[in-house]
Parts: C-alpha cells; structure tokens; sequence
C-alpha cells in the first residue's frame, strides 16, 4: 500500500523538501497530456546478461529505451566501439537499438561470441545496459570408448557412470533402453545428480544388455548417447547381508557452496543389503517447512530460495537392519549483490536539491561504483551540484546542466547489479493525469479510495476538497496518500458527494473533479437450510436476498463449490433450490451466493440423503424416446417432421412435445416449438427465417416425460427482413447539449438475417425541422450533440439487415439534457405557527427557467447562533424538499425561542436552481426541558438541601420552579403532596420542618410563560433521631449520613465443588426481602435457570452442576424492590474417582457376606424345625432387647442449610456415628425430607478440597467428621463412609 501523508500547516516545508529528495517521479510520455517535456532516456528491456543463442538462427541482441527526444543508440564489444555499418550481417533495428546478426545466410555464430554493452543518449544524458556475454550454444558428442560388459554377484553394489560431454548449457541426463523406454528407479536404483546410475544391491531381474545413458541438449534440441552397458547378475547363493556405506558423497563429512536464491541440492546415495533408507537432519536447527522437498526417493534433499541463514552442517543418515551411518554435509551460503535500496529517477526544479542513494548487499559485501552517462565518475566532467559520499550522490541547487543519467554499480566475485537514474531537471506546473468527472461507486462501511494521479516539478503539494465551498480534507477522518489518493477508511452514507482534488506547486494549480456515491450491503436475509431427506422425494432451500435498489444482484445456486449438475431435476426460481427425485448423490453442501458489481455474500446449508421406506419395485415408467426423426417438405417458411414412437412402458402416450436448436445464434439451447397428441407421429412446423433448426421429441405419460430423442438433421431457412423493430426506445439527454437515444436491440433470431442494423431518426417535436437519420451497427445507444437544452424530441429506431427493412416503426418522445435551473424563487414569506412548526410560502419559477424536468423545491433554514459558538463549529443546515409545483410547504421541528434564516431553491433532474434571498424568523416560546440535575445535599433530624442544574432547552424565559414532595411509608404508600414554588434565579433550596428518618420522593420542574415542562424526580431520607433510636440501630448508622435508598446486593461469591456450588452475598436494604438465584452455563444462550431461596438467608446451594463446567451466577429479590446483582462466574470441579476403597467390590467382603448370609439361614431352618417342634430360640429375645442401631430411625436435623450457629449447637445436633455402625446390606441409605445435604453441597460457603479428592466445609476444624447437615433437613451419611468407619 502507497505510504500516508500526514499534513500539518507547520510541517509543510519540511515534508514537500523530503518528497523531493526521495521522490522516483518519472515524466509520464503521454503525447496527449505531455507533449512538450524532456526527459533522460531509461532501458526499458535488454537482452540477459548470460546470453546463449542457438547457432542455428539469427542472432537477436535486444535493447530497447524510452526518452525525450527519443534516443540513440551506440554499441561496445568487449569494451571497445562495435562500428555496425562496417559488417554487412549486423542491422539495428529503427527506433530501436536491438542488433539483429544475420548468420543464417553466411556467417558462423562463434564470430560473434563476445561481451556487448549497448548505450542510449539523447540530449539530457546516457543510458547503459548490461554486459551481455553472448555465446553459442553446444552439444558435443560422447567421445568412442569400449565398454566391458559388467557380471556380479546377486546382492552386489553397483555405479553405472554416464559422464556425458561438457555442453552449454549443461545437458539433460536420463537413462533409457534400445526401444527408449525410461529404466525403472526406485529406493534401491536412482540415478545421482551427476547423471550416474546407482544400484544399492543389484538382482537377477537387473540383468540386461542396453543400459543407455543419453544427454538432451534443450538449446539445440539434440539428443546424445552413450554406448550401451551390458549387466550380468548372477543368480548364485545371495551376497551377505551388510550395513549401510555411501556411494556418493565419499567419507564423513564434505563441502557444499550454494549462491542466495538458488535451489541447494544435497545428495547421499547409499549401498547395503537390505536396501537403506536414507534420512536428513540440520545440526543446530529444524528444516524450513515450506521450502524443504525430497526428490529421488529422499535420497536428495532440496531447499529453494536459499538465504545465509540455511547456512550450517546438514546430516544424512543410511539405515537398514544392520546398521546406520552417517555423512555431514557443511553448507556454506554466498551472495551475489542484491538490492537493498537502488537508485531511484529524480524529476527536480532548478534550484532544488535531491539524492540519488545505492545501496546493495552480498557475500562477500559489493563494491559501489558510480557512472554517469557512462562514465566513471571520477573521470567524467565536474558538476558542481554533485557531491559523492559513497553509495550516495548528493545534489544541490541544481541547474537545467544538471540532467544525466547515473550508473550504480555493485560487483563482488560472484557477480554485479547494474542500475540506471537519471536526474532530470525541470520546471513545470501541476498537471492532474486522472480523467475528470470519474463516478466511485462503494459499499457502506467499506473503504472507498478516490485516484489523483499528478505530475509537476517541483513536486506538486495535493489538497482534497468536498462540495463546491468545503474546506480541505484533513487526516482526522481521512487518509491522504503519497500517489494523490484519497482514502475514506469507513464510508458512510453522508461521505457521498463531489470531491475535489487540488494539485499546488510554485508555478501553478491544476484541479479535478471525481463522484462518490455510498451503496447499501447485499445480505441475505434468509438463510438456506440444513435439511435431511429421503432418496427418490423433493427438498427445497430458501435464499432471500436484500440489496440496495440501484443495484441488481445475481443469485447463484453451487453444489459443493461447484456449479450445479445439468439436470432437469434441478430447478432455480427467485429465492428457492428445488431438487426432485433427490439420489445419493445429491447428498452435500448446498450454497446461495448473491454477487453485485460492488460485493457479494453466500451462505451454505447441507442436505444428507438417507434410504427411503421400502417400496415395491415400480411396474410403470416413463416413456422411451421417439427415434428415426425426419424432414420433409422442406420450405421456407415450414417443415414437417415426421418420427417414430418408443416404448409407453405400459402407460399410454398422451401427448408430444417437439423442442428446437437454433445451431446459428444459439447453440445448445433448446427452446419449446409445439405439442401434438399422443396418437400423431408427424407436425407441421412454422418455422422464423433465418435459422439454422434442430428438432428433438419428448413423449409424455402418466409417470412422466421421456428424455429427449435424439436431434434431427439440420435445415437452414432463408433470410428475410425483420419483421419487428427494437422496443424500449427512450431519448433522454446526459449533458445541457445531447440527447441519448437508448432501445433493446433484437437478438440473433429476430433479426431474420445477416448484417443487423438500425435506423435511429430524430427531429424536433414541437418544429418544421425534417427527420435526421443515420444508420448504425448492432449497437443499442447512439448520441446526438449540440441539441439545444431541454427541447422534445421525436425519435424512432427501425431494425433492417441485407435483405430489408423492418415495418416503419411508432415515434416516441424524448427530451434533450437538462442544466440547472436560472432563476431562485420569489416572494417567499414564513408564518411561524407555534414555537415549532412554521409555514413557508413562496412564487413559483417560470417553466422555461426550469430548463428540464421540474422536481420540487427545497428549502434550506438552518438555527442562528451566537457568535461564540459560531466559531466552535460549523451552522448545521437543514434540508425539506417538496415535490412537485407546490408553492408551500411545514418546517417541523423548530427550536422554540430560536432565530432562524431560510431560503428556498427550485430542483429539476440536473440538480439544484440559485437560492432565493434569505428570509429571517422567530420562534416564539415554548416549555422548558426537564432540568440537567437534581441532588440532595446535607441531610438533617428535618431538613434536605436540593441543589439543581437550569434546563438544557429553556425554550424560552424562565418564570420560576415548582417543588412537589410526599412522603413514602414503609409499606411505600405515598402521603400528601406539598407544593412550593421557588423564584427561577435559584439554583439551591432547603426544606425544613421534615420528619426523621422519613423517606421523601419529590418531583421537580421549571415553567417559562407558556407552561410547565419535563419533572425530574429524586427519592431521599432524612437522618435518624439517635436519641430514640439508641440500642436499636447498628453503630455504623450515625448522624450526617443519607442512609441507602436503593437497595442493593455487594460481595457475590461462590465456592465450587464437583457438581455443586455454595453461593454467598451481602445486602443493604429494608428487611424481610425475599430473593432468588438465577445461575446457567457461561456462554450459552439458554435461558437462565431460576432457585428461590427460602426466608431471607444471604447464601444458597446448587447442586446437580456438571463436572468441570463453567457457570455464570446473579442473586435477585423479588417484589416491587425487585433488583439484581452483578453477575459472578465460577468452574465446577473435575469429575473424579474416589481413592477410598469400595470394600462391596473386595474378594473376601463378598465371601464372608456369603458366609454369614448361608450362616443366618442355616439358623433360620433350625429355627423354623425348633418352632414347629414347640420350642423357643432365645434369639428373638436377644433381638428385642438389643435392637440393631442401623435400623434404628435417625434424628432429623432442626437446623437448616447454611447457617452461622456455633460449633457447640452442631456438637448437640450431630453426634459421630458408633463405632460399628454400617449400612444395610443393599447398600442403601434411607433419605429424610429433602435431598438438599452437605453431602451434595459441601458443608458451607466456604468449602475446599482435601488431596484425595473430598470436600472441605467450613465447619471441618474438628477430628472426626460430623454428619452432614441437610438444607432443612438431614439425612443418613454415604454408605461409603459407613463402611470406612466399620472398617
């Protein structure tokens, strides 16, 4: 993005002195904006540096520069003058300095093999180019030797060299067989970056007599090869297995120099058996991620865009099941010179001052040379305005002798840069490049950019205006960038407007108008719907788009980002998808995407394809597809088509339908023709002129319609003139002097034959003149210039081709542009109404003066003010149009007791007529606003101080204040009203005589002549009688304080647990509240969920939280004092395993349970025989008089949840359980009342929890765990813990 200008009045100087300086401005050649500038010539394109050219064609060394006057060109060769004229092969082309050498008809290419430098010069100075070093391409042959065919043992490593020819550029290398087919690689054979092919282990299948090394040689597009290898492996008792060693690169370590952005290519090739698998490490570092690619099965390991920083020891590693072994690679990364910052063109103005700044980089660190014209600088000739420091050349008060052109230079041993820049000085005004009058459209709230393109010298200072009379635009709201772009970060509505943009240097101004108008945001109001249907029924998606009126959106349906499928099954009307027959694969994501020529928005839902209820398979079906369709009776004007019906699969045909193809003008688009009975099989058809037809058939049944037939041979009818005009002919101007003629023109198959044209005619409606016609192409608009303004025109547009002309077409009217109205109003009075509303009247203008389409009038009023705030800020103007002719219209919304100015303006369609002369009015009075404030200070036994603010709006003249009060009860029933008017120059009044400690509510407004405006009410208590409130009132309410009148909740907290939570608050307020808790998950959008809490406690216990989930809790009362705290949020703890042991689950509890339960029977049989033998077991009296204490009832709790009694009242009320207390075998525990325990709440507000996992309470200072305490009620502990205890 283009750098910002922030713009200050003080820091003008020094910025425009700094864009100067480091200003790249180059003169635009546009002859027709500047015709008449000069400027030093620029290489505009240049052959490369490493030039090879292919000796078999001309030889092409390319230079081209751009300059005023247009340069000339000169070259060297190997540094000396190259005389072209003396070589008869050697042309340049005209306007140009490209050499072409012509080597084809004589000459050899390695003549011309040298380094060249071409120079460009035009008056202002020299350009240079490059050294070009040309040389010819290569491809030697491989030199004759005899190969020995190869034989080794199963398992063996092996190195097939290729060592192709040295050619330029250096070949292609690839192996191949006798019938040129590639030789299979893999991780056991590759081929090597030196064209060598390895063989990791070779085997039986790699015997072969044609290993084939070849050399491509892409300059010369040749092709070598090398003498075949034979192979020979014999399939013998396998070689032992071994570990890995390198093929290549030998040893542990190597060298590896690579240039900054090239490609570094790292290479291990391993032997072994079995075969190796190679891996790559960087020592001290990681592999860049997206610049890292393994080629030739891993074995090369490859980094693009190579910078110092991937300089380091890389390691590759060969592993298989015996072994591993390693190879570091050192790389070292060098630099040939790149840029940091290269010289840039100077456009100065005589007397100003510049720099020209080279600065480049490289490993080893470049040399800067300077040049200038071509010439070092050292030896060029002196230029007082230069100084040279280094990479920079330093200009001051430099004169028109200034202009040359420059040449940095940056070299070290791996290369050089070479740029060109000139310095051209010039004196010129601003000239604006950005075509006026250019329309931005922009969304709302988007950035909208507005172009300012410029030249000038000096450098041009630039200014944006809005409106005819607005002030410059400064960075508060905008962005003015270097480049002459304005930018509007956010545009609103009421950014839209005319913009002007202001282009300021010594020597003159030049400005320019652009149009900005804000559109409304395309959005979809109506989203499609996910939705799940069964295969073979219908499904629907709904998209409803809203957009701005002016623009038109363009719906379109995709499947799976795609385009949807061509079939019939899919149908796209205005806001719906309809897909029929649904099969599975219409399964997927479904998305409406709406697009504007401004934006575009899309919203997805899916569709899931699920079986359907089994059905019996279908009996019926469609028809089959007519065939054997034919032509005849063949005319122009018709055709009879004649077919064969298919198959009616057991559903009679009922009828035909015929379908053409214009193959002409709309190919592959079937339009409906006719229908036929079901028992006809031929139609005659009526056929338009002009068209090349296709006709396919469809039959119809019952089920449903056949696919098409196939298509019938083509038939072309004649051409004939058109038989109908173009519609929606309209003639409305754009400019005071034209008229645009606009009309639909006809498609390809109305046009009824070649070469369609129209006839546009034109003539004055209400004058003698004769029609006016020209004949146009194809189009659909045509202009006609220097109309006079606002005249009716008659117009007509007649169609006609080769053949003839269409019918003689309607006229219909139109009217010439508009211009802006020329004469204001007149005669305007105001009648002021009320203190906000007033009528306006005025004369209406003469039609003619309208000069086009009258639209209304439009006054403009707007609020005087004082002449401080005159200077705060801008007087704010209202607008009312009024449609039409009217002649009057309301101001509402007036302020009262106001001075206002208005005028009155007449509108047609070009916009606005002058203002009538401004017309003055005055509001009368009006009731004041409420007033600003109102405390109450200072409370005593029987007094309160209320101290106030005057109304914002007096709308008028103060007469005074009226005061009304009543007291409030403790029941809050009100009592007598008082009322007390206080004088208006008050601002401060003391009531006395009050009750104590009485709440009062007042009710407070101002009067100004006309009446009373706006209360405003406070609510406040007089102080406690602390003589007779002694012993009664805590000690922190003392005299002098207001006590609170809004009650309030303070200090929420609460204390987690696993899934439950204890909440705890304190309240300031009247007594017997009751309140309620409201807590839900954070972040859901659930409703909340409501607790009341029983009496007036300040703390309560959720229970059934889920583990480790994040709620949001609030406390409220209920009632007329209803309020609400803040919210607090707290985390349940994780759900976790007891570490206690569940001695149910243990081996030996269940065995010795068996034993007891096979003993109490046992005792039960013999108990039973003893009974019926008339005996008695003494058992029975032992259980009566030692009754077991587990079946004992337990005492309930008189306590209820929550709390603060002291520890000896929870000593009394829980007693430990007994030593040998258990629960009963079923593992149960009987519950009393209520649910709501400590056990599931955690004792208290402030719980913790201990290392295995269990709750804390408050309450937890004693040795032994007392049972918990129910929310007003109890109930038995845990059968754990009573196993533990038994334990």
């Amino acid at each position: 993005m283009p750098k910002k200008k922030h713009f200050s009045a003080g820091r003008v100087p020094l910025i425009l002195f700094l864009c100067q300086m480091i200003s790249a401005l180059d003169v635009p050649l546009d002859s027709k904006l500047l015709g008449d500038l000069v400027q030093p010539p620029t290489i505009t394109q240049q052959s490369p540096k490493d030039y090879i050219i292919d000796p078999r064609e001309n030889i092409v060394i390319q230079c081209e520069a751009k300059g005023r006057p247009p340069p000339s060109f000169s070259w060297t060769r190997n540094g000396t003058h190259f005389d072209i004229d003396k070589d008869p092969l050697v042309t340049m082309k005209p306007g140009s300095g490209t050499l072409v050498i012509n080597i084809l008809s004589e000459g050899k290419a390695e003549t011309y093999e040298g380094v060249y430098q071409c120079t460009a010069r035009n008056e202002r100075g020299a350009a240079i180019s490059n050294n070009i070093v040309v040389r010819p391409s290569r491809s030697p042959l491989w030199t004759k030797e005899r190969l020995e065919p190869i034989t080794l043992r199963n398992g063996q490593s092996l190195v097939l060299p290729c060592r192709p020819p040295i050619g330029l550029p250096p070949a292609i290398i690839f192996w191949m067989d006798n019938s040129f087919q590639r030789l299979p690689q893999s991780e056991r054979v590759s081929q090597g970056l030196n064209g060598d092919l390895y063989f990791s282990n070779v085997l039986p299948e790699d015997t072969r007599e044609d290993y084939i090394c070849y050399a491509r040689f892409n300059h010369t597009q040749t092709i070598q090869q090398k003498q075949p290898i034979s192979l020979k492996v014999i399939s013998a008792k396998p070689s032992k297995e071994r570990p890995p060693t390198f093929l290549t690169p030998e040893g542990n370590e190597s060298l590896k120099e690579e240039l900054r952005g090239n490609v570094l290519s790292l290479e291990c090739i391993a032997e072994g058996l079995p075969t190796p698998v190679i891996y790559w490490i960087k020592e001290d570092g990681t592999l860049p991620v997206n610049r890292t690619f393994y080629r030739n099965f891993k074995k090369t390991l490859q980094i693009t865009q190579v910078s110092e920083a991937d300089s380091g020891n890389y390691q590759c590693i060969a592993k298989n099941t015996l072994g591993a072994v390693h190879h570091t690679i050192s790389v070292t990364v060098k630099a040939a010179p790149y840029w940091i910052s290269a010289p840039q063109n100077l456009v100065l103005s005589p007397g100003e001052n510049g720099t020209l700044i080279c600065r480049a980089n490289g490993n080893p660190k470049p040399r800067i040379g300077w040049l200038t014209n071509g010439v070092p600088v050292e030896i060029a000739p002196d230029d007082p305005s230069r100084k040279i420091d280094g990479d920079t050349i330093m200009f001051s008060n430099v004169q028109e002798r200034s202009s040359a052109v420059y040449q940095c230079n940056a070299s070290n041993e791996y290369g050089y840069l070479l740029a060109n820049a000139f310095v051209n000085v010039l004196a010129e005004p601003p000239r604006i490049l950005t075509s006026a009058n250019i329309l931005y459209q922009v969304i709302a709230n988007r950035p909208a950019l507005l172009d300012c393109a410029f030249f000038g010298s000096p450098l041009p200072t630039i200014e944006w205006f809005k409106g005819t009379k607005g002030r410059a635009l400064h960075e508060d709201i905008y962005v003015l960038h270097d480049n002459g772009t304005l930018e509007i970060p956010v545009a609103q509505k009421d950014s839209a407007g005319t913009y002007t943009c202001v282009a300021r240097n010594k020597l003159g101004m030049a400005k320019n108008e652009v149009h900005l108008e804000i559109k409304d945001p395309t959005r979809i109001i109506k989203q499609p719907e996910y939705a799940v249907v069964q295969r073979g029924s219908k499904v629907s998606f709904e998209c409803k788009v809203k957009h701005d009126d002016t623009l038109i959106p363009t719906i379109m349906w995709l499947k799976d980002n795609g385009e949807l499928p061509n079939d019939e099954r899919f149908s796209v009307d205005k806001d719906h998808l309809v897909v029929t027959d649904v099969s599975d694969d219409d399964g997927g994501t479904y998305t409406c995407a709406a697009n504007t020529t401004l934006d575009s928005v899309s919203a997805s839902a899916g569709l899931r394809v699920v079986a359907p209820t089994p059905t019996p398979a279908p009996i019926y079906d469609v028809p089959n597809p007519p065939f054997d369709l034919e032509l005849t009776n063949q005319l122009d004007k018709s055709v009879q088509l004649t077919w064969t019906p298919g198959d009616d699969n057991n559903s009679p045909i009922t009828k035909f339908i015929i379908e053409y193809e214009d193959a002409m003008h709309e190919a592959g688009i079937w339009h409906h023709q006719a229908e036929v009975s079901g028992t006809q099989t031929t139609a005659q058809l009526t056929l338009s002129p002009y068209v090349n037809y296709s006709f396919r058939v469809m039959a119809e049944n019952s089920i449903g319609r056949s696919v098409p037939s196939e298509a019938s041979e083509q038939y072309l009818t004649k051409a004939a003139e058109p038989d109908q005009n173009p519609t929606s002919v309209e003639g409305i101007g754009t400019e005071p002097d034209n008229l645009v003629i606009t009309w639909k023109p006809l498609n390809g198959f109305q046009s009824n034959g070649p070469g369609l044209q129209y006839k546009v005619s034109w003539r004055q409606k209400d004058g003698d003149d004769e029609w006016t016609s020209v004949v146009v192409a194809n189009v659909s608009k045509y202009i006609v210039s220097g109309t006079p303004t606002f005249v009716p025109y008659l117009i007509k547009v007649q169609a006609l081709n080769d053949v003839g002309f269409a019918p003689e077409p309607a006229a219909v009217m139109g009217h010439s542009g508009e211009d802006l109205p020329m004469v204001a109003p007149g005669n305007v009075r105001v009648n002021v109404v009320n203190s906000t509303l007033a009528e306006v009247h005025w004369d209406p203008v003469p039609l003619k003066s309208v000069r086009g389409h009258l639209q209304g009038y439009r006054i403009y009023y707007w609020k005087a003010q004082s002449s401080s705030k005159r200077n705060r800020r801008h007087i704010e103007k209202k607008i009312l149009t009024f449609q039409g002719s009217k002649t009057h219209g309301m101001l509402p919304g007036l302020q009262p007791y106001s001075h206002y100015t208005l005028n009155v303006r007449v509108v047609n369609g070009k916009g606005e007529g002058p203002a009538s002369t401004d017309r003055a009015f005055h509001t009368p009075e009006g009731v004041p606003s409420a007033p600003s404030s109102l405390k109450i200070v200072n409370p005593t036994l029987d007094s309160l101080t209320l101290e106030w603010d005057p109304p914002s709006h007096p709308n008028g003249v103060l007469t005074e204040y009226t005061l009304r009060y009543q007291p409030i009860n403790s029941t809050h029933e009100l009592g007598p009203l008082v009322d007390l008017k206080i004088p208006a120059n008050k601002t401060r009044w003391t009531l006395k005589h009050l009750n104590f400690s009485t709440r009062y509510k007042f009710y407070f407004y101002a009067q100004t002549s006309v009446g009373s405006g706006s209360q405003i009410t406070e609510e406040a208590i007089t102080t406690v009688d602390e003589g007779k409130m002694a012993g009664i009132l805590p000690p922190d309410v003392g005299a002098g304080k207001v006590r609170a009148v809004n009650p309030r909740i303070s200090n929420l907290t609460a204390a987690a647990a696993e899934t439950y939570a204890n909440i705890s608050w304190e309240y300031e307020g009247p007594e017997h509240v009751k309140f309620y808790v409201e807590y839900g998950v954070a972040g859901s959008k659930e409703e909340w969920r409501k607790e009341i809490v029983n009496d007036s406690r300040s703390f309560f216990g959720l229970k059934g939280l889920m583990p480790g989930t994040t709620y949001k809790v609030r406390v409220g009362a209920e009632g007329d004092s209803g309020f609400v705290s803040s919210e607090d949020v707290f985390e349940t703890g994780p759900a976790m395993a007891s570490r206690q042991v569940d001695i149910a689950t243990q081996g030996w509890f269940i065995g010795l349970m068996c034993a007891v339960a096979l003993l109490i029977l046992i005792l039960l049989i013999v108990c039973f025989i003893r009974r019926n033998k008339g005996g008695k077991y003494p058992v029975k009296e032992k259980e009566d008089a030692h009754a077991d204490p587990e079946i004992q009832p337990m005492k309930e709790d008189d306590g209820t949840f929550g709390e603060y009694r002291s520890f000896e009242s929870d000593a009394e009320d829980h007693k430990p359980l007994k030593k040998g207390s258990r629960t009963p075998s079923d593992r149960t525990v009987k519950k009393e009342d209520s649910d709501d325990s400590l056990v599931d709440y955690g004792e208290g507000v402030n719980g913790q929890f201990n290392e295995d996992g269990s709750f804390i309470g408050q309450y937890s200072g004693k040795k032994e765990k007392e049972p918990a305490e129910g929310n007003e009620s109890s109930e038995a502990p845990s059968p754990v813990n009573a196993m533990n205890s038994f334990v």
